[in-house]
């Protein structure tokens, strides 16, 4: 009876050890998405936007000729276009690479 013990007490040291190591490779996993950048554009290229893997807007470029202070609507609409684009692609790029940790579970907070 007491090996019984034992044995399900290994399996649960052993499933532990599992977590950590799947804890380990999704902080690594994320580390590595942070530090991703991904850049889209709209308007035919005129206007770029980069966002990094935080999700956060890190540079606009904008060609000359787009800049015209008589049709400022424009330009915000190019602005907007782009960065969605780029948040868009990285966090499908993110939920990729998470699922291939998490095997398609739905974790809460990845």
């Amino acid at each position: 009876m007491a090996r019984g013990g034992f044995q399900r007490g290994g399996n649960m040291g052993n499933m532990m050890k599992q977590m950590q190591q799947m804890q380990r490779k999704l902080e690594e996993t994320q580390a590595r998405l942070e530090e991703q950048l991904v850049t889209k554009s709209s308007g035919g290229g005129v206007c770029e936007a980069t966002v990094n893997g935080k999700k956060e807007l890190v540079s606009i470029k904008l060609d000359k000729e787009v800049v015209d202070p008589d049709d400022v609507e424009i330009l915000q609409d190019l602005i907007v276009a782009a960065v969605n684009e780029a948040l868009k692609e990285i966090e499908e790029i993110s939920e990729r690479e998470m699922g291939k940790l998490t095997g398609g579970l739905n974790i809460p907070g990845l």
